[in-house]
C-alpha cells in the first residue's frame, strides 16, 4: 500500500514510477519525440504524420496508439508505400491510422501525385448563357 498526496494540477499525473506495473513503466518511458524519430526511421512525410497527429490531442499520449499503428504499418506494407499514403494523407489532411489503412488497401499511395485540379470541361454554348461581355 502506498499514501500520495493529492495533486492540485488538474488532470496532471502523480503517479511514482516505482509503484506501476513493469509492464507499464516501459510504456511511460515514451514520448512525442520518440514516436517522431521512429516515424523518421520510414520516412519524413509519416515523421510529420505523427507529429500532426500527437499536436492534435489533448494530450500526446492519447496519440500514441494512433502513431505506433502508423509506425506498425511497415511490417505488413513495404516503407516506400507507408511514406507515399503519409504524403497523400497529409496532403488531404486525413490525419489517422483508419486513413492511412485505407490509402495503402486501396492504392491510392501508388497513384500520380498531380498537383493541379482536374480541368472541368466547359459549358456548352446556350441562348441562356451570357458571355463576360454582358458584365461590362
Amino acid at each position: 500500500m502506498a499514501a500520495h498526496v493529492r495533486s492540485q494540477v488538474k488532470g496532471g499525473y502523480t503517479t511514482l514510477p516505482d509503484h506501476m506495473p513493469e509492464s507499464h513503466r516501459f510504456y511511460a518511458e515514451w514520448n512525442p519525440a520518440r514516436f517522431i524519430q521512429w516515424a523518421g526511421k520510414t520516412g519524413e512525410s509519416t515523421a510529420r504524420l505523427v507529429e500532426e497527429i500527437l499536436n492534435n490531442r489533448p494530450y500526446p499520449e492519447q496519440g500514441y496508439k494512433t502513431c505506433l499503428g502508423i509506425i506498425n504499418l511497415t511490417r505488413n506494407y513495404d516503407p516506400v508505400r507507408v511514406e507515399a499514403a503519409a504524403k497523400r494523407a497529409l496532403k488531404f489532411r486525413t490525419c489517422s491510422y483508419r486513413s492511412m489503412k485505407t490509402i495503402l488497401a486501396s492504392g491510392l499511395d501508388r497513384q500520380p501525385d498531380d498537383e493541379q485540379q482536374p480541368v472541368l470541361p466547359g459549358l456548352l454554348p446556350h441562348q441562356n448563357i451570357r458571355g463576360p461581355e454582358y458584365y461590362q
